[in-house]
């Protein structure tokens, strides 16, 4: 394994998701709704959500414009509103209401794409798979990791240099290291633990 990764380890080992969920459904709405929003925002919206309607058949009770208005603060309400309510009713009718394990089933669901798809089959199902989302994408590239124009490229990179067993897990080293320093503005390349074998590092 690449020393980046090996530092990346080193320092985030252990990192899960911050995203707050009790069954791979609830994981499903969190991460639809994570899109462009923070986290933070999400857990604050679930949390008044949920105890309302957590598994699809409540969803479709609950009702559209209701969810929408629930969901407002995260942004893109609409059409998030409509995702989970599409995805509520196609688990109800081809999944007898349970969240797929398999992938390529999850990638039918409305509003379910390859970030969400490879969340979900990793953190709720455990089965090895590389998120790439806005930090994983950026940090990919910026490490020279795994360089592409699209999070498919960079997917697909990353399983490359990545030990299979440590997918999931490498995902989560990434976000947070994200976040925490190397950031889109203003990489905090004087305090990052990889600045001495970053091919972008400022320090150097």
């Amino acid at each position: 394994m690449r020393e980046e990764l090996r530092l990346l380890e080193e320092t985030y080992g252990g990192a899960v998701p911050q995203l707050k969920f009790d069954s791979p459904f609830e994981l499903l709405v969190a991460v639809i709704l994570s899109a462009q929003c923070t986290d933070k925002r999400v857990n604050v919206v679930t949390a008044e959500l949920f105890p309302l309607a957590n598994t699809p058949e409540k969803i479709l009770q609950l009702g559209q414009a209701r969810l929408e208005e629930i969901i407002r603060p995260c942004g893109l309400s609409r059409s998030k509103a409509k995702h989970i309510v599409g995805a509520a009713q196609m688990l109800l009718d081809d999944y007898g209401g349970e969240v797929p394990s398999d992938f390529d089933a999850l990638i039918k669901l409305p509003g379910v794409g390859r970030k969400t798809a490879n969340v979900v089959t990793s953190v709720a199902f455990k089965t090895p798979a590389i998120a790439v989302d806005t930090h994983v994408f950026r940090l990919a590239n910026r490490m020279k990791l795994a360089e592409g124009k699209t999070p498919l490229e960079v997917e697909m990179g990353l399983q490359k240099v990545i030990p299979r067993e440590k997918w999931s897990e490498a995902h989560h080293w990434l976000i947070w290291h994200g976040r925490e320093i190397c950031r889109a503005r203003n990489p905090k390349c004087d305090v990052c633990p990889l600045s001495k074998v970053c091919p972008s590092s400022t320090t150097q």
